[in-house]
């Protein structure tokens, strides 16, 4: 099955063809940094970390970048709140946002570039634009006309009436036409102002992107990713600009990532994306706006991370197709952790038969030069080679992660049922552990897509925890001895209370295990 991906511009899936062959370059909007990461923030860079993975693991080369919005009204509203230098506020709230990134595995973009570092470029296309027909000075002010580009709208699939129905437009009587939006804002006392031909002042929102896309990554890229609610008024006004500057198509695909939802309700968790002076219709303020003290507006380390693991974070994410909105509670978040606790004691099972981590197995990185799909034994090659094409084929439907996560729990189950059958753990065979290995290598090589479970989840170390293993190796020692001296009232009464209290013991030739259920 060929990749099939769905573009917001043509409303269908469409087969994935690049710009140049087999490279891939695509852009994701990131943050303005004026405050601690929520996360929302998370989204886009986790989804497209996936596809970029996908991507290069399909044999693509693929250049990924997202930018730094270090300039712009928020920042500098926020920054005088605090008492704070625009610039000092800016690489305080970048570093945590870099830092959130890796906590979620996010390793595979390859340039963040910021604003501030590209005004030149900013002010080299408003430049052209305006020799172009498509822009005019106002004031100290740059304005695109919207009317001059006969394309315009139509990534929204809307008219220019529609657009400005309900809106709330930026208040300047002069301008050509009301929807017409900011390439360049004069500057007012006390704000970042930069040099140029019409005065001090600062980028637009939008030209950022455009400008900061076409520097890095040329005139026209594969994918533009971000979320719905920036699909109008930011990324129609990029496509715009973008495509009157160069003459040339933009983005040829437009990937929107449906957005964080609190419960059922339609807001999307952390706030709008608009700005001042930026149209939206009733229906996108809707979407995008924000759910007032929800967890989910707040830093995600304390409001996420404090309960559970980044790697839960991201396979939660990871579990809802990126085009659908995701359900954000913490209870959610805690059912997906449940799910994956199934898959660690499957890790865990894997290194006692073997001696061998599953997070060390050698897995491909490119999808032509992996083997261990052939390597599997007979009774396991139908079943698991089902799996596995399950997977991909979800993959190469619009990166639809959801069916891919599927697939990796049955094979999970396959792979349990097999070591049960063989009863691996009790029984010393070479030739069932090697199995067993090109098996665990080849759930290795999919999860490494997902950038899940690529390094032994880290066991919180406290006084409590501390504490409840002391208790439980008593507990179990007590049990011990009474099965030893067929004390089975004893042993019975310890091992219904420890089921009561969702604790799983497992004897084993090895020993006793016992776990956590609740």
């Amino acid at each position: 099955m060929a990749l099939r991906v769905y573009s917001t511009l043509s409303r269908q899936k469409e087969e994935f063809q690049t710009v140049e062959p087999g490279r891939v370059k695509m852009y994701l909007c990131g943050p303005t940094v004026y405050k601690p990461a929520h996360i929302g923030h998370m989204v886009g860079p986790v989804i497209f970390d996936t596809v970029k993975k996908y991507l290069a693991y399909s044999g693509y080369d693929v250049k990924f970048i997202i930018n730094i919005t270090d300039v712009d009204d928020k920042l500098i509203n926020k920054a005088n709140e605090k008492g704070m230098t625009v610039k000092a506020l800016a690489e305080q709230m970048t570093a945590d946002y870099f830092d959130n990134l890796k906590l979620m595995g996010v390793d595979s973009i390859d340039h963040f570039p910021y604003a501030t570092d590209h005004i030149q470029d900013m002010l080299d296309m408003i430049t052209r634009l305006i020799e172009k027909g498509h822009a005019y000075p106002l004031g100290g002010d740059v304005y695109f006309s919207v009317e001059s580009d006969d394309d315009y709208g139509k990534l929204s699939n809307r008219s220019l009436e529609q657009m400005l129905a309900g809106t709330r437009v930026e208040a300047n009587d002069r301008k050509k036409n009301p929807a017409d939006f900011a390439l360049w804002k004069g500057s007012k006392a006390g704000e970042p102002a930069w040099d140029s031909p019409w005065g001090p002042g600062r980028p637009g929102w939008h030209i950022e992107c455009s400008a900061m896309s076409a520097k890095i990554l040329g005139d026209s890229i594969d994918i533009h990713g971000g979320g719905l609610d920036l699909m109008f008024p930011h990324h129609e006004n990029e496509l715009a600009q973008s495509e009157c500057c160069s003459g040339k198509p933009f983005a040829r695909y437009w990937l929107h990532n449906g957005l964080m939802q609190s419960g059922k309700g339609t807001g999307k968790v952390g706030g709008a994306h608009s700005r001042e002076g930026d149209a939206a219709t009733t229906t996108e303020s809707q979407i995008a706006g924000k759910l007032a003290g929800s967890a989910g507006a707040e830093s995600i380390k304390t409001a996420v991370f404090a309960h559970h693991s980044p790697e839960v974070v991201r396979f939660f994410l990871l579990a809802t197709h990126y085009r659908s909105p995701i359900d954000f509670s913490i209870e959610n978040i805690a059912a997906t952790g449940k799910s994956m606790e199934g898959f660690y004691r499957l890790f865990e099972t894997f290194e006692r038969i073997t001696g061998t981590s599953f997070y060390a197995l050698p897995a491909s990185a490119r999808r032509a030069e992996s083997t261990v799909a052939t390597s599997l034994p007979p009774d396991l090659a139908g079943p698991l080679g089902e799996q596995r094409d399950k997977f991909l084929e979800a993959m190469d439907d619009d990166f639809n992660t959801g069916g891919a996560i599927a697939a990796l729990f049955e094979m999970r189950r396959i792979i349990n049922s097999f070591i049960n059958d063989r009863k691996l753990e009790s029984t010393a065979n070479p030739a069932d552990d090697a199995a067993l290995t090109a098996v665990m290598t080849l759930f290795k090589e999919l999860t490494n897509i997902l950038g899940v479970f690529r390094k032994a989840p880290e066991k919180k170390a406290g006084t409590d925890d501390a504490l409840v293993e002391h208790l439980m190796q008593l507990i179990l020692d007590i049990r011990a001895d009474a099965r030893k001296n067929k004390n089975w009232p004893v042993a019975d009464k310890i091992r219904d209370a420890l089921k009561n209290a969702k604790v799983a013991v497992e004897d084993s030739p090895t020993g006793v295990r016992w776990s956590r259920q609740g």
